[in-house]
């Protein structure tokens, strides 16, 4: 390939990743087809398949950019202090601010899913390795006897939490739970899971 066409083949990449973005953005990933993607992009369908295998490699490439937005906000919102609550509060938060205003591309994250007996790439399952890294850190340093393993499991039992209370929230589970309400509760709930593990014996192993 010259290099002239592997830079057309890359503004071409750029311009489907945004046109994916912007319709997940506005429609949600349901729904989601090939040739609506290449219109908004300015190319023939033809075209999306000479940069990626398939649809789900585009989504793939949109997801890893919403990832790297989220990476940036959530470091954003880490306190100097260290503090384990400050921490977790200040994470909770960013994470539901972020997927309050990006919910559809929020969502694409965790609705995605592989055709059967394909594999998710092990570049975009690193990808997502911050979200538990972020809440490891701290805890690592509250539980210094704990194994690097255990305090793994610990922040993705965190992470789980959070995380589910915002996904039930927004799906329309919990009637009546208005923005304001539901930064309450998750301002509360990673309130009680630092107040917890601060309590916790940082030599007591979490599994036998």
């Amino acid at each position: 390939m010259t290099e002239k066409r592997r830079e057309k083949k890359e503004e071409l990449k750029t311009r489907l990743i945004a046109a994916g973005t912007e319709l997940i953005q506005e429609q949600g990933l349901k729904g989601l087809r090939a040739r609506d993607i290449a219109e908004r992009a300015g190319s023939a369908l033809g075209g999306l398949y000479t940069v990626f295998d398939d649809l789900d490699g585009l989504v793939l490439h949109v997801n890893s950019r919403t990832l790297k937005r989220l990476e940036t906000a959530l470091n954003a919102a880490l306190p100097s202090s260290g503090d384990l609550e400050e921490t977790f509060l200040n994470l909770s938060l960013a994470y539901l601010h972020f997927a309050l205003a990006e919910r559809n591309l929020w969502s694409a994250l965790f609705e995605h899913r592989m055709p059967d007996g394909v594999a998710v790439p092990d570049w975009h399952l690193a990808e997502h390795a911050f979200l538990i890294g972020l809440i490891a850190a701290p805890l690592a340093r509250q539980m210094p006897d704990t194994s690097a393993d255990d305090i793994a499991i610990r922040a993705r039992t965190v992470f789980s939490a959070v995380h589910g209370v915002i996904a039930i929230s927004l799906e329309g589970r919990f009637v009546g739970i208005t923005p304001a309400l539901l930064e309450r509760e998750v301002a509360a709930l990673a309130r009680l899971l630092a107040t917890g593990l601060q309590k916790e014996p940082s030599s007591r192993p979490l599994v036998s």
